[in-house]
Protein backbone atom coordinates (compact mmCIF):
# COMPACT_ATOMS: atom_id res chain seq x y z
CA UNK A 1 0.00 0.00 0.00
CA UNK A 2 1.59 3.30 -1.01
CA UNK A 3 2.43 5.73 1.77
CA UNK A 4 0.10 8.67 2.16
CA UNK A 5 1.54 12.10 1.53
CA UNK A 6 0.51 15.65 2.32
CA UNK A 7 1.80 19.08 1.42
CA UNK A 8 3.06 21.16 4.34
CA UNK A 9 3.92 24.85 4.42
CA UNK A 10 7.49 25.12 5.70
CA UNK A 11 6.77 28.52 7.25
CA UNK A 12 3.56 28.02 9.24
CA UNK A 13 2.70 24.30 9.05
CA UNK A 14 -0.50 24.59 6.97
CA UNK A 15 -1.49 21.23 5.45
CA UNK A 16 -3.05 20.61 2.06
CA UNK A 17 -3.87 17.47 0.13
CA UNK A 18 -2.51 19.04 -3.07
CA UNK A 19 0.29 21.43 -3.99
CA UNK A 20 -0.44 25.15 -3.81
CA UNK A 21 1.72 27.95 -5.14
CA UNK A 22 0.83 30.20 -2.22
CA UNK A 23 0.04 29.17 1.33
CA UNK A 24 -3.56 30.23 2.18
CA UNK A 25 -2.63 30.69 5.86
CA UNK A 26 0.59 32.78 5.91
CA UNK A 27 0.65 33.95 2.29
CA UNK A 28 4.16 32.63 1.51
CA UNK A 29 4.94 31.66 -2.08
CA UNK A 30 6.51 28.28 -2.99
CA UNK A 31 6.59 27.13 0.63
CA UNK A 32 4.49 23.95 0.18
CA UNK A 33 6.54 20.74 0.22
CA UNK A 34 5.38 17.16 -0.06
CA UNK A 35 5.94 14.96 2.99
CA UNK A 36 4.81 11.54 4.06
CA UNK A 37 2.07 11.30 6.65
CA UNK A 38 3.68 10.04 9.85
CA UNK A 39 2.14 8.38 12.86
CA UNK A 40 1.08 10.62 15.75
CA UNK A 41 3.99 11.91 17.79
CA UNK A 42 2.72 10.32 20.98
CA UNK A 43 2.92 6.85 19.49
CA UNK A 44 6.59 7.34 18.65
CA UNK A 45 7.58 8.25 22.21
CA UNK A 46 9.60 5.59 24.02
CA UNK A 47 7.35 3.54 26.27
CA UNK A 48 9.55 4.12 29.30
CA UNK A 49 9.30 7.87 28.70
CA UNK A 50 5.50 7.82 28.54
CA UNK A 51 5.20 5.66 31.64
CA UNK A 52 7.60 7.80 33.68
CA UNK A 53 5.45 10.93 33.37
CA UNK A 54 2.26 9.55 35.01
CA UNK A 55 -0.11 12.28 33.78
CA UNK A 56 -2.53 12.24 36.72
CA UNK A 57 -4.60 15.34 37.60
CA UNK A 58 -3.44 17.02 40.82
CA UNK A 59 -5.05 19.75 42.88
CA UNK A 60 -3.14 23.02 42.61
CA UNK A 61 -3.25 23.33 46.41
CA UNK A 62 -1.48 19.97 46.76
CA UNK A 63 1.39 20.83 44.42
CA UNK A 64 4.58 21.62 46.29
CA UNK A 65 6.08 25.00 45.38
CA UNK A 66 9.79 24.54 44.74
CA UNK A 67 12.07 27.31 43.55
CA UNK A 68 14.29 26.72 40.56
CA UNK A 69 17.89 25.85 41.39
CA UNK A 70 19.57 27.94 38.76
CA UNK A 71 23.12 27.28 37.60
CA UNK A 72 25.31 30.18 36.54
CA UNK A 73 27.09 30.00 33.19
CA UNK A 74 29.83 32.33 34.39
CA UNK A 75 28.64 34.96 31.88
CA UNK A 76 26.73 37.62 33.79
CA UNK A 77 24.96 39.06 30.74
CA UNK A 78 23.82 35.60 29.61
CA UNK A 79 22.53 34.77 33.11
CA UNK A 80 20.66 38.09 33.22
CA UNK A 81 18.78 37.30 29.99
CA UNK A 82 17.91 33.80 31.22
CA UNK A 83 16.47 35.26 34.44
CA UNK A 84 19.38 34.49 36.77
CA UNK A 85 20.91 31.32 35.35
CA UNK A 86 20.11 28.00 33.70
CA UNK A 87 17.09 26.12 35.08
CA UNK A 88 17.40 22.30 35.17
CA UNK A 89 15.29 20.64 32.48
CA UNK A 90 14.74 23.85 30.52
CA UNK A 91 14.94 24.05 26.73
CA UNK A 92 16.47 27.23 25.28
CA UNK A 93 16.32 28.18 21.59
CA UNK A 94 18.90 30.65 20.28
CA UNK A 95 18.54 32.22 16.83
CA UNK A 96 20.59 34.73 14.90
CA UNK A 97 22.15 35.60 11.56
CA UNK A 98 24.99 33.40 10.25
CA UNK A 99 28.34 34.38 11.73
CA UNK A 100 26.82 36.54 14.46
CA UNK A 101 28.44 34.44 17.23
CA UNK A 102 25.86 31.84 18.36
CA UNK A 103 28.37 29.00 18.51
CA UNK A 104 30.90 31.21 20.26
CA UNK A 105 28.35 32.20 22.88
CA UNK A 106 27.30 28.61 23.58
CA UNK A 107 30.87 27.34 23.81
CA UNK A 108 31.72 30.02 26.36
CA UNK A 109 28.50 29.30 28.29
CA UNK A 110 29.15 25.54 28.36
CA UNK A 111 32.70 26.22 29.49
CA UNK A 112 31.24 28.08 32.47
CA UNK A 113 28.83 25.24 33.23
CA UNK A 114 31.69 22.72 33.17
CA UNK A 115 33.19 24.20 36.32
CA UNK A 116 29.94 23.41 38.17
CA UNK A 117 29.17 20.04 36.54
CA UNK A 118 30.87 16.79 35.64
CA UNK A 119 30.44 16.82 31.86
CA UNK A 120 28.68 18.77 29.15
CA UNK A 121 28.05 17.76 25.53
CA UNK A 122 28.08 19.95 22.43
CA UNK A 123 26.49 18.29 19.37
CA UNK A 124 27.61 19.89 16.12
CA UNK A 125 25.78 19.03 12.93
CA UNK A 126 27.58 21.64 10.83
CA UNK A 127 31.23 21.62 11.95
CA UNK A 128 33.73 18.83 12.44
CA UNK A 129 35.41 18.16 15.82
CA UNK A 130 38.66 19.65 14.49
CA UNK A 131 36.88 22.85 13.54
CA UNK A 132 35.35 23.02 16.99
CA UNK A 133 38.79 22.39 18.50
CA UNK A 134 40.26 25.31 16.56
CA UNK A 135 37.44 27.57 17.70
CA UNK A 136 37.89 26.40 21.29
CA UNK A 137 41.61 27.21 21.20
CA UNK A 138 40.87 30.72 20.00
CA UNK A 139 38.33 31.19 22.78
CA UNK A 140 40.45 29.55 25.45
CA UNK A 141 37.87 26.77 25.91
CA UNK A 142 39.79 23.50 26.31
CA UNK A 143 38.37 21.87 29.42
CA UNK A 144 38.52 18.05 29.07
CA UNK A 145 35.01 17.75 30.52
CA UNK A 146 33.55 19.51 27.47
CA UNK A 147 32.75 16.83 24.89
CA UNK A 148 32.15 17.41 21.17
CA UNK A 149 29.97 15.12 19.04
CA UNK A 150 29.63 15.54 15.27
CA UNK A 151 26.30 13.83 14.62
CA UNK A 152 22.96 14.59 12.97
CA UNK A 153 20.94 11.47 13.87
CA UNK A 154 18.77 12.10 16.93
CA UNK A 155 18.81 8.41 17.85
CA UNK A 156 22.63 8.35 17.86
CA UNK A 157 22.70 11.59 19.87
CA UNK A 158 20.48 10.05 22.56
CA UNK A 159 22.73 6.97 22.67
CA UNK A 160 25.75 9.17 23.28
CA UNK A 161 23.86 11.12 25.92
CA UNK A 162 22.89 7.90 27.66
CA UNK A 163 26.53 6.76 27.73
CA UNK A 164 28.05 10.11 28.72
CA UNK A 165 25.32 11.35 31.12
CA UNK A 166 26.12 15.05 30.58
CA UNK A 167 24.87 17.82 32.86
CA UNK A 168 23.98 20.02 29.85
CA UNK A 169 23.37 19.43 26.13
CA UNK A 170 23.75 21.81 23.18
CA UNK A 171 22.48 21.03 19.65
CA UNK A 172 23.83 23.07 16.72
CA UNK A 173 21.63 23.32 14.77
CA UNK A 174 18.15 21.81 14.95
CA UNK A 175 17.72 22.19 11.18
CA UNK A 176 20.51 19.63 10.60
CA UNK A 177 19.26 17.00 13.06
CA UNK A 178 16.82 14.32 11.90
CA UNK A 179 15.02 11.36 13.40
CA UNK A 180 14.72 8.05 11.59
CA UNK A 181 11.06 7.78 12.61
CA UNK A 182 10.17 10.35 9.93
CA UNK A 183 11.09 9.93 6.28
CA UNK A 184 11.18 13.61 5.30
CA UNK A 185 14.46 15.46 4.79
CA UNK A 186 16.35 17.18 7.64
CA UNK A 187 15.18 20.74 8.15
CA UNK A 188 11.62 20.05 7.00
CA UNK A 189 8.74 21.14 9.19
CA UNK A 190 7.99 17.58 10.32
CA UNK A 191 11.60 16.88 11.26
CA UNK A 192 12.03 20.15 13.13
CA UNK A 193 8.82 19.66 15.11
CA UNK A 194 9.56 16.05 16.01
CA UNK A 195 13.21 16.64 16.94
CA UNK A 196 12.29 19.63 19.09
CA UNK A 197 9.49 17.65 20.74
CA UNK A 198 11.76 14.73 21.61
CA UNK A 199 14.47 17.04 22.96
CA UNK A 200 11.85 18.73 25.12
CA UNK A 201 10.62 15.39 26.47
CA UNK A 202 14.20 14.34 27.20
CA UNK A 203 14.93 17.58 29.08
CA UNK A 204 11.79 17.35 31.23
CA UNK A 205 12.38 13.70 32.05
CA UNK A 206 16.09 13.92 32.85
CA UNK A 207 16.40 17.46 34.22
CA UNK A 208 19.23 18.18 31.77
CA UNK A 209 19.10 21.70 30.28
CA UNK A 210 19.13 21.71 26.48
CA UNK A 211 20.42 24.56 24.31
CA UNK A 212 19.21 24.59 20.68
CA UNK A 213 20.58 26.77 17.89
CA UNK A 214 18.17 27.62 15.10
CA UNK A 215 18.68 29.18 11.68
CA UNK A 216 16.90 32.42 10.80
CA UNK A 217 15.07 33.53 7.67
CA UNK A 218 15.74 36.62 5.57
CA UNK A 219 13.25 38.50 7.73
CA UNK A 220 15.28 37.67 10.86
CA UNK A 221 12.77 35.20 12.38
CA UNK A 222 13.80 31.69 13.40
CA UNK A 223 13.33 29.33 10.46
CA UNK A 224 10.62 26.71 10.74
CA UNK A 225 7.11 26.76 12.16
CA UNK A 226 6.10 29.08 15.00
CA UNK A 227 5.26 25.90 16.90
CA UNK A 228 8.99 25.49 17.45
CA UNK A 229 9.05 28.62 19.59
CA UNK A 230 5.98 27.46 21.52
CA UNK A 231 7.60 24.12 22.40
CA UNK A 232 10.71 25.52 24.08
CA UNK A 233 10.88 27.37 27.40
CA UNK A 234 13.08 30.26 26.31
CA UNK A 235 13.59 31.95 22.93
CA UNK A 236 16.67 34.15 22.55
CA UNK A 237 17.70 36.23 19.55
CA UNK A 238 21.35 37.13 19.06
CA UNK A 239 21.38 40.42 17.17
CA UNK A 240 23.98 42.80 15.88
CA UNK A 241 25.41 44.49 12.84
CA UNK A 242 28.47 42.79 11.42
CA UNK A 243 29.92 46.25 10.92
CA UNK A 244 29.84 46.78 14.69
CA UNK A 245 31.59 44.84 17.42
CA UNK A 246 28.52 44.95 19.68
CA UNK A 247 26.10 42.06 20.01
CA UNK A 248 22.69 42.08 21.69
CA UNK A 249 21.20 38.92 23.22
CA UNK A 250 17.47 39.53 23.53
CA UNK A 251 14.85 37.32 25.21
CA UNK A 252 11.50 37.29 23.40
CA UNK A 253 10.06 34.43 25.47
CA UNK A 254 11.10 33.19 28.89
CA UNK A 255 9.05 30.96 31.17
CA UNK A 256 11.56 31.46 34.00
CA UNK A 257 12.17 35.20 33.85
CA UNK A 258 11.45 38.48 32.12
CA UNK A 259 10.79 38.34 28.38
CA UNK A 260 12.26 41.80 27.79
CA UNK A 261 15.80 41.47 29.15
CA UNK A 262 18.84 42.01 26.97
CA UNK A 263 22.51 41.22 27.35
CA UNK A 264 25.19 43.30 25.65
CA UNK A 265 28.46 41.80 24.41
CA UNK A 266 31.47 43.00 22.48
CA UNK A 267 33.06 40.67 19.93
CA UNK A 268 36.83 40.50 20.38
CA UNK A 269 39.63 38.26 19.10
CA UNK A 270 39.28 36.04 22.15
CA UNK A 271 35.50 35.73 21.93
CA UNK A 272 32.55 37.58 23.40
CA UNK A 273 33.23 39.98 26.26
CA UNK A 274 30.51 41.25 28.57
CA UNK A 275 29.62 44.94 28.55
CA UNK A 276 28.82 45.90 32.13
CA UNK A 277 27.67 49.45 31.32
CA UNK A 278 26.05 49.55 27.86
CA UNK A 279 25.00 53.20 28.18
CA UNK A 280 28.58 54.36 28.62
CA UNK A 281 29.67 52.24 25.66
CA UNK A 282 26.98 53.56 23.29
CA UNK A 283 27.72 57.19 24.20
CA UNK A 284 31.52 56.91 24.16
CA UNK A 285 32.02 58.40 20.67
CA UNK A 286 29.25 60.98 20.78
CA UNK A 287 30.19 64.35 19.28
CA UNK A 288 29.39 67.53 21.18
CA UNK A 289 27.18 70.30 19.77
CA UNK A 290 26.00 68.36 16.72
CA UNK A 291 22.63 69.27 15.23
CA UNK A 292 20.22 66.34 15.06
CA UNK A 293 21.80 64.40 17.94
CA UNK A 294 19.94 63.68 21.18
CA UNK A 295 20.23 61.13 24.00
CA UNK A 296 17.16 59.02 24.83
CA UNK A 297 16.46 56.32 27.41
CA UNK A 298 15.17 52.89 26.45
CA UNK A 299 14.05 50.41 29.10
CA UNK A 300 15.17 46.88 28.20
CA UNK A 301 13.65 44.56 30.79
CA UNK A 302 14.81 45.89 34.16
CA UNK A 303 17.75 47.84 32.71
CA UNK A 304 17.57 51.43 31.39
CA UNK A 305 19.99 52.09 28.52
CA UNK A 306 20.94 55.53 27.29
CA UNK A 307 21.39 55.67 23.52
CA UNK A 308 22.28 58.39 21.07
CA UNK A 309 19.60 59.07 18.47
CA UNK A 310 20.62 60.86 15.27
CA UNK A 311 18.47 62.58 12.66
CA UNK A 312 19.41 64.16 9.34
CA UNK A 313 16.99 66.37 7.41
CA UNK A 314 17.96 67.55 3.91
CA UNK A 315 16.12 69.00 0.93
CA UNK A 316 14.87 66.23 -1.33
CA UNK A 317 15.81 65.92 -4.98
CA UNK A 318 12.94 63.57 -5.79
CA UNK A 319 9.23 63.95 -6.32
CA UNK A 320 8.61 61.84 -3.23
CA UNK A 321 10.80 62.59 -0.17
CA UNK A 322 12.72 59.70 1.38
CA UNK A 323 11.99 58.34 4.83
CA UNK A 324 14.69 55.98 6.12
CA UNK A 325 15.28 54.59 9.62
CA UNK A 326 17.92 52.33 11.13
CA UNK A 327 17.03 50.68 14.44
CA UNK A 328 13.49 52.14 14.58
CA UNK A 329 10.30 51.05 12.83
CA UNK A 330 9.81 53.24 9.77
CA UNK A 331 6.04 53.42 10.34
CA UNK A 332 6.66 55.05 13.71
CA UNK A 333 8.84 57.67 12.04
CA UNK A 334 6.14 58.44 9.47
CA UNK A 335 3.54 58.82 12.21
CA UNK A 336 5.68 61.26 14.20
CA UNK A 337 6.51 63.31 11.09
CA UNK A 338 2.80 63.64 10.39
CA UNK A 339 2.25 64.88 13.96
CA UNK A 340 5.04 67.44 13.52
CA UNK A 341 3.54 68.77 10.30
CA UNK A 342 0.00 68.96 11.70
CA UNK A 343 0.63 70.12 15.28
CA UNK A 344 3.86 72.12 14.94
CA UNK A 345 3.42 73.53 11.45
CA UNK A 346 6.79 72.21 10.25
CA UNK A 347 7.04 71.71 6.48
CA UNK A 348 8.67 68.31 5.93
CA UNK A 349 6.99 67.37 2.64
CA UNK A 350 10.00 68.61 0.69
CA UNK A 351 12.62 67.13 3.04
CA UNK A 352 14.36 63.77 3.15
CA UNK A 353 14.44 62.46 6.73
CA UNK A 354 16.96 59.89 8.00
CA UNK A 355 16.92 58.56 11.57
CA UNK A 356 19.60 56.32 13.07
CA UNK A 357 20.13 54.57 16.41
CA UNK A 358 23.85 54.60 17.16
CA UNK A 359 25.54 51.28 17.98
CA UNK A 360 23.34 48.91 16.00
CA UNK A 361 20.56 48.80 18.62
CA UNK A 362 16.91 48.25 17.71
CA UNK A 363 14.36 50.11 19.83
CA UNK A 364 10.61 49.50 19.86
CA UNK A 365 9.74 51.47 22.99
CA UNK A 366 7.43 54.51 22.55
CA UNK A 367 9.42 56.43 25.21
CA UNK A 368 11.83 57.60 22.49
CA UNK A 369 9.09 59.42 20.53
CA UNK A 370 9.90 62.83 22.00
CA UNK A 371 13.58 62.24 21.26
CA UNK A 372 12.81 61.57 17.60
CA UNK A 373 10.75 64.76 17.33
CA UNK A 374 13.46 66.92 18.94
CA UNK A 375 16.26 65.34 16.88
CA UNK A 376 14.43 65.89 13.59
CA UNK A 377 13.62 69.49 14.51
CA UNK A 378 17.20 70.11 15.62
CA UNK A 379 18.53 68.94 12.25
CA UNK A 380 15.85 70.84 10.33
CA UNK A 381 16.73 74.13 12.07
CA UNK A 382 20.45 73.27 12.33
CA UNK A 383 20.47 74.02 16.03
CA UNK A 384 22.31 71.57 18.33
CA UNK A 385 20.83 70.23 21.56
CA UNK A 386 22.69 70.65 24.86
CA UNK A 387 24.92 67.59 25.35
CA UNK A 388 23.95 67.34 29.06
CA UNK A 389 20.23 67.01 28.25
CA UNK A 390 18.27 63.77 27.94
CA UNK A 391 14.80 63.54 26.36
CA UNK A 392 12.14 60.93 27.18
CA UNK A 393 8.40 60.76 26.51
CA UNK A 394 5.69 59.22 24.31
CA UNK A 395 3.99 61.43 21.73
CA UNK A 396 0.31 60.99 20.87
CA UNK A 397 -1.46 61.91 17.66
CA UNK A 398 -2.81 65.05 19.25
CA UNK A 399 0.70 66.27 20.00
CA UNK A 400 0.38 65.49 23.70
CA UNK A 401 3.33 63.98 25.61
CA UNK A 402 2.23 60.94 27.58
CA UNK A 403 3.78 59.46 30.72
CA UNK A 404 6.25 56.57 30.51
CA UNK A 405 7.11 53.68 32.84
CA UNK A 406 10.00 53.49 35.32
CA UNK A 407 10.84 57.20 35.18
CA UNK A 408 12.93 57.17 38.39
CA UNK A 409 15.04 54.26 37.13
CA UNK A 410 15.82 56.13 33.92
CA UNK A 411 16.70 59.31 35.84
CA UNK A 412 19.17 57.49 38.09
CA UNK A 413 20.94 56.04 35.06
CA UNK A 414 21.12 59.48 33.46
CA UNK A 415 22.59 61.00 36.62
CA UNK A 416 25.30 58.30 36.75
CA UNK A 417 26.52 59.38 33.31
CA UNK A 418 26.58 63.08 34.15
CA UNK A 419 23.36 64.36 32.59
CA UNK A 420 22.03 67.46 34.33
CA UNK A 421 18.76 68.17 32.52
CA UNK A 422 15.86 65.96 31.52
CA UNK A 423 12.78 66.71 29.43
CA UNK A 424 10.06 64.32 30.55
CA UNK A 425 6.24 64.12 30.56
CA UNK A 426 4.39 66.21 33.11
CA UNK A 427 2.56 63.09 34.26
CA UNK A 428 5.83 61.55 35.42
CA UNK A 429 7.10 64.73 37.09
CA UNK A 430 3.92 64.99 39.16
CA UNK A 431 4.08 61.35 40.26
CA UNK A 432 7.74 61.21 41.32
CA UNK A 433 7.83 59.74 44.81
CA UNK A 434 10.99 61.59 45.84
CA UNK A 435 12.56 64.82 44.62
CA UNK A 436 15.53 64.24 42.33
CA UNK A 437 18.66 66.13 43.27
CA UNK A 438 21.36 66.91 40.76
CA UNK A 439 19.18 66.92 37.65
CA UNK A 440 16.85 69.65 36.39
CA UNK A 441 13.45 68.26 35.37
CA UNK A 442 11.54 70.09 32.63
CA UNK A 443 7.84 69.18 32.65
CA UNK A 444 6.40 68.73 29.13
CA UNK A 445 2.71 68.42 28.26
CA UNK A 446 2.81 68.81 24.45
CA UNK A 447 5.54 68.69 21.83
CA UNK A 448 5.62 72.43 21.25
CA UNK A 449 6.77 72.98 24.84
CA UNK A 450 9.64 70.54 24.32
CA UNK A 451 10.91 72.36 21.25
CA UNK A 452 10.69 75.71 23.04
CA UNK A 453 12.67 74.34 25.99
CA UNK A 454 15.35 72.49 24.09
CA UNK A 455 15.95 74.79 21.11
CA UNK A 456 15.46 78.16 22.81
Amino acid sequence: MPAKTTFLCQACGYQSSGWLGRCPDCGRWNSMKEERVADPVQERRPRSLKESLHPQPTSIAAIEAVGENRTSTGIGEFDRVLGGGVVPGSVMLIGGDPGIGKTTLLLQALSGLVSKAERVLYVSGEESPRQMKMRGQRLGVEDPRLYILAETSLEQIFKSVQDLQPAALAVDSIQTVYTEQITSAPGSISQVQEVAGQLMWFAKRSGVPVFIIGHVTKEGAIAGPRLLEHIVDTVLYFEGDKGHAYRILRAVKNRFGSANEIGVFEMKDGGLAEVANPSELFLAERLQKTAGSVVVSSLEGSRPILIELQALVTATGYAMPKRMANGIEINRISLLLAVMEKRLGLHLAGQDVYVNVVGGMRIDEPAIDLGIVTAVTSSLRDRPIDSATIVIGEVGLGGEVRAISQAELRLREAMKLGFRRCLMPAGNVEKLAHPVDGIDLVSIREVGEALDAILA
